[in-house]
C-alpha cells in the first residue's frame, strides 16, 4: 500500500514502506524517551512501537513520583503509516513527531480518563550514536538482529499527573531517547510463546546485562555489556560523546569493569563503581549513587493485567492504572528489566545518568548461585 513515506528517495526494497524484508512476527520498530528530575522526585518514560508483521502499533506513557506512585497509560491500534504529516505518528491521544531529524523530537499525550497527560520536546545536546549491531542465534534460530541509536539532550514541556501540572525546568532534568528496529527477543520485543511443537529455548546458567549512559557538562559516557554467569563477555559497546558544536570527535571505550552492590529484595543496584578504559588507554572510575527507579514492564515490556506491547488489542484500545511501586510485590513480576536513575561522579565531576540492567540466574562473584 502506498503511503506518504513512499515519496522519500530512500527505498531499499522493491516494495512499499509499509513492508519489511521478512515475515518474523518479532520485527519491531520502537522509539523511547526517558529521564528524570535530578532531585529524584519524578521520572518519565514514554514511547511508541510498530509491528509491521502483526499490523499493530502501540504507545504508552509512565510517570513515577518519589515514594513509588506510578501512573501508566497504554494505547494500541492497527498499524497505519499515515496518521499525520510525514514524520508524525498517532495512536489514540498519543502523538510522536520528528521535528528536526536527528536533533529534535516531541511526544504528546492528550487528555484521557487515566490521570496522565504530557507534552515533551527533546532537543539533542549530544550527537546521536549507533549501537553495536546485535545479532545472535540459538539452535539455528535468529534470536536477535537489531540496530539502535541513542541521543541525550535538553527537555522542555510539561507533565500533568493527577491534576497537578509540572513544568519542565531543562536545567534540572536529565533526558535521553533511543530508536531501535529489527528482530527483538523477550520483553519489549513482543515475543510470542513458542508453543509445544518447538524445541524449548536454551536457558543459560545466568546472565548479566548492564548499560550505563552518564552525562556530564562536557561529555557523555555510554557503555553496554552482556556477560555469562562466570563473567565472560559476549557483547560489548562503548562510546564517548561531546556536545554538539564543541568540535570534538567522539571517542571509544574499549573495556568496562564493575564492582556493584545490590538491594536485598531485588537484583537492582544500590551502589557501585564502573571502571572505564578508553581507547587512548586512560582510565576513570565512575561512582554511582541511585536516586530513583522505573520499570518498563509496567508500560508493556512485560504482560501486566493482560496487556503487553505488540499484542493485538483492536483498533481503538486505551487503558491506564496507578500502582505503588514502593511495594516490592508490585514490581517483582516486572523486575527482570530495571532502570535506575543515578547521580554519578568521575574525575572530580558530578553528572547524572541511567543504569539499565537484566540480571538473572547464577553469578557467583556477587553471591548468586541459581535462579
Amino acid at each position: 500500500m502506498l503511503t506518504s513515506h513512499d515519496e522519500l528517495l530512500c527505498h531499499q526494497l522493491p516494495t512499499t514502506f509499509d513492508h519489511v524484508d521478512q515475515s518474523d512476527l518479532r520485527w519491531t520498530e520502537r522509539i523511547v524517551m526517558y529521564g528524570f528530575d535530578k532531585s529524584g522526585d519524578i521520572n518519565v518514560m514514554t514511547g511508541l512501537a510498530r509491528y509491521p508483521n502483526r499490523n499493530v502499533t502501540d504507545a504508552y506513557a509512565m510517570v513515577t513520583r518519589r515514594g513509588g506512585k506510578t501512573t501508566v497509560v497504554r494505547m494500541s491500534t492497527e498499524l497505519n503509516p499515515d496518521t499525520g504529516p510525514l514524520g508524525t505518528y498517532t495512536v489514540g491521544p498519543y502523538r510522536y513527531a520528528i521535528e528536526e531529524p536527528l536533533r529534535q523530537v516531541r511526544a504528546v499525550l492528550g487528555a484521557n480518563d487515566y490521570g496522565l497527560s504530557l507534552d515533551l520536546r527533546l532537543r539533542g545536546r549530544f550527537p546521536p550514536y549507533e549501537q553495536t549491531p546485535a545479532f545472535h542465534r540459538s539452535r539455528g534460530r535468529v534470536l536477535e538482529d537489531a540496530r539502535r541509536f541513542y541521543q541525550n539532550g535538553e527537555l522542555e514541556g510539561w507533565i500533568d499527573v493527577g491534576g497537578e501540572r509540572i513544568d519542565i525546568d531543562s536545567r534540572r532534568w536529565w533526558f535521553g531517547r533511543d530508536h531501535s528496529w529489527g528482530i527483538r527477543h523477550g520483553p519489549g520485543g513482543g515475543s510470542l510463546p513458542d508453543g509445544v511443537q518447538l524445541q524449548p529455548a536454551e536457558i543459560p546458567d545466568g546472565v548479566l546485562y548492564y548499560m550505563g549512559i552518564f552525562e556530564f557538562d562536557d561529555e557523555l559516557v555510554h557503555f553496554a555489556q552482556r556477560e555469562t554467569s562466570t563473567g565472560q563477555r559476549w557483547q560489548f559497546e562503548g562510546e564517548l560523546l561531546y556536545p554538539l558544536g564543541s568540535g570534538r570527535e567522539s571517542g571509544q571505550i574499549i573495556d568496562v569493569e564493575h564492582d556493584l552492590k545490590f538491594r536485598d529484595d531485588l537484583r537492582v543496584i544500590r551502589s557501585g563503581t564502573f571502571t572505564v578504559h578508553r581507547g587512548d588507554r586512560s582510565v576513570s572510575t565512575i561512582d554511582v549513587t541511585p536516586l530513583c527507579d522505573f520499570w518498563p514492564g509496567l508500560a508493556g515490556y512485560m504482560e501486566v493485567n493482560g496487556y503487553a506491547s505488540g499484542y493485538w488489542r483492536g483498533t481503538d484500545y486505551i487503558d491506564g492504572y496507578t500502582v505503588d511501586t514502593g511495594n516490592v510485590d508490585v514490581i517483582r513480576p516486572v523486575s527482570m528489566l530495571s532502570e535506575t536513575l543515578c547521580e554519578v561522579r568521575m574525575d572530580g565531576k558530578v553528572g547524572h545518568g541511567l543504569v539499565e540492567m537484566v540480571f538473572m540466574g547464577a553469578y557467583p562473584r556477587y553471591g548468586y548461585t541459581g535462579w
